[in-house]
């Protein structure tokens, strides 16, 4: 592996990209190639390898390239358009001259390509059944790991593309499990990243009449596809007079027969306006300008930059409850949710937005999209898979797949180095004076109002998307503990997190200019003892809403923190508490005796546990309840070692 002048902070890859760029368009090819510069930003030596030739026309029946020739997003200067998906040759000589690579990030969409993909990986000697073990460490990026339409052999060759890589990264829960299912050996989830088209926000364009009698606009922006549900949005104006829909997007196949004939039904004579075709960059900003609402009511998804798209030109979302959607719009608030496939429930949500202020209430609720932070969690965690070791397959490892990345302990100090090496630049400036004082070291979640306050916090903080309510309470408050503590000016501080991916500390550690290391939470609990570091070497560990722990768990953490922590270093835990079951939660009495232990091992609370804790513990009981029954809450302790 190459490595910078260690004056520059960062260690250095060569990365080989292997995916489409410009003259393709649509989204995956903006993401591929946002991709390659943020790596290059990032310190790495990055070459985009992609297609002069990609995709078979059967399997994509609209127009390929960008119409008129401008990218959607600005291109990247090292780019090698080498690769035809109807010439295998190039397939192998291209592989051929990227033996010498540190990492090779295969960008996978269809599962017609790859054939293509696994002979590249088998030309430059990478993936995991090569002879030697020896070859480019290989990182597949899954934006689906199977196609919304079912093809014939589509699983087996995906099966074989998953089977083969180092590790799989994808963008959703659902598709960590199932690529698992798959044989994948190593799966990280990562949010993906916006990579929006058509430029900075216009003006947008006022109805011209009063609130009460302008029919609301709404807008469906994209390829119709079965999957997409355009059809069911079409067919739920029918039912609200008070709708106008756009549809602007090239018209594919069966669906786009369907919408034709939906839209040209007298029912919906003039509120139904198609524009069929592509809509290249530069006019989606007026597009979206001239509409109230973007809908998205999709049968199944994956992830998509739609929401992002609407909500940086200000337009509340219309979406089901598929793929991201859910994480990413807040019901009611600047957007409506709805069950896919539910023709009542979308009307009832088409009615709603009709009703007299209620769009402009939503509008007014929409934030701004974190266009940055999410970019540098994003490279991180690809720098994280590329620090895992080269080899040949473990047995022991591979035996019954599973998610999240998992280093024996040479490769996880190594890890630990080339977290620190690569950091980078605070993407979100915030001092110990930004974050309220009501975020807390030590405390207690008790009642759902403070954790939808948490994530308020972090919005108006700047810090990228928190995952759900209750981890970026945990999270939030360790990250207050760490900048109001621990920082030294200089984001220097040496974290190690145990949190699991599903925690944000990570991302928003990262984001301030710290460089966590993550540990997964696998089969074993994670421990720091498996980094075989010196002893009194950290400055943080942190393990943040585990999935149910015990008096012992906390024990076994605290006995680590003890040895691991140097002086003044931070142990930070989340564990819930509550009385009735001992094999998930601790019971408020055990927490004196966590707090006598940890004090015995030298570790000093930070904050009140005693009192106010346990006082707010028993007074949400009597709010939710009124009676004795059975409370949890979760409870933050923050330790500084003596």
């Amino acid at each position: 592996m190459s490595e910078r002048d260690a004056s520059s902070g960062s260690a250095a890859l060569t990365v080989a990209l292997v995916g489409p760029t410009h003259p393709f368009k649509g989204g995956v090819a903006a993401h591929t190639t946002t991709l390659a510069h943020e790596l290059s930003e990032a310190g790495h030596e990055v070459t985009l390898v992609s297609w002069s030739h990609l995709y078979p026309s059967a399997l994509y029946p609209g127009e390929q390239s960008v119409p008129g020739g401008a990218p959607d997003v600005e291109p990247f200067p090292r780019t090698l358009r080498v690769l035809s998906w109807a010439r295998p040759d190039t397939w192998l000589r291209t592989g051929r001259r990227l033996r010498d690579v540190d990492v090779i990030v295969v960008v996978h969409v269809i599962p017609a390509v790859v054939p293509a993909h696994l002979a590249l990986l088998r030309a430059a000697g990478a993936g995991r059944r090569t002879a030697s073990g020896h070859g480019p460490r290989t990182i597949l990026i899954a934006h689906n790991v199977l196609p919304h339409e079912s093809h014939p052999g589509a699983r087996q060759l995906v099966e074989s593309l998953v089977e083969r890589v180092d590790a799989v990264v994808v963008h959703s829960d659902e598709q960590a499990r199932l690529a698992t299912t798959l044989g994948a050996h190593h799966v990280r989830q990562l949010d993906l990243p916006p990579h929006l088209p058509g430029g900075d926000p216009e003006p947008r364009v006022a109805n011209d009449a009063d609130a009460a009698s302008t029919p609301v606009r709404v807008l469906a922006l994209g390829i119709v596809r079965d999957y997409k549900g355009v059809d069911l949005l079409v067919d739920a104006v029918r039912d609200v007079p008070g709708i106008h829909l756009t549809i602007a997007g090239e018209l594919w196949g069966d669906a786009g027969r369907t919408v034709r004939d939906l839209a040209n039904d007298p029912r919906v004579a003039g509120r139904v306006e198609l524009h069929p075709g592509y809509v290249p960059a530069d006019r989606i900003a007026g597009l979206l300008a001239q509409h109230d609402v973007m809908a998205l009511t999709y049968r199944t998804a994956t992830a998509s930059q739609n929401v992002l798209l609407a909500h940086k030109h200000g337009l509340p979302v219309l979406a089901t409850t598929v793929g991201t959607f859910p994480e990413q719009i807040r019901d009611g608030v600047d957007g409506l949710l709805v069950p896919p496939g539910d023709r009542g429930a979308l009307v009832e949500a088409l009615r709603r937005l009709a009703e007299p202020g209620v769009t402009e209430a939503l509008r007014s609720a929409v934030r701004p999209p974190d266009l940055s932070g999410p970019w540098a969690n994003y490279v991180g965690g690809i720098e994280a898979l590329a620090a895992a070791p080269l080899g040949p397959v473990d047995e022991a490892d591979s035996e019954g797949g599973g998610a999240g990345l998992r280093l024996g302990p040479v490769a996880r100090a190594k890890a630990t180095v080339a977290g620190i090496r690569a950091r980078r630049r605070p993407v979100v400036e915030i001092a110990p004076g930004d974050i309220p004082s009501r975020v807390r070291a030590t405390d207690v979640l008790a009642l759902d109002s403070d954790a939808v306050d948490a994530v308020a916090i972090a919005r108006e903080l700047g810090l990228p998307r928190p995952g759900e309510p209750v981890a970026a309470w945990a999270a939030l408050g360790a990250l207050a503990a760490v900048v109001r503590i621990r920082d030294d000016g200089h984001r220097s501080s040496v974290i190690v997190d145990e949190s699991g991916s599903g925690s944000p500390l990570g991302r928003w550690a990262r984001a301030v200019g710290f460089a966590p290391v993550e540990l997964e939470l696998t089969g074993q609990r994670a421990a720091v003892a498996v980094l075989d570091i010196d002893t009194a070497s950290l400055d943080v560990i942190t393990r943040l809403h585990p999935g149910g722990c015990t008096a012992s768990d906390v024990d076994v953490a605290i006995g680590q923190a003890s040895w691991a922590l140097r002086s003044g270093g931070l142990l930070i835990l989340t564990l819930p508490i509550g009385d009735d079951d001992p094999d998930f939660a601790v019971r408020p009495a055990d927490v004196r005796g966590i707090l006598a232990r940890a004090d015995d091992l030298g570790l000093r609370l930070v904050g009140d546990a005693d009192g106010d804790v346990l006082d707010r513990m028993r007074d949400a009981r009597a709010e939710a309840t009124g009676d004795d029954a059975p409370v949890y809450a979760m409870l933050r302790l923050t330790f500084r070692r003596r």
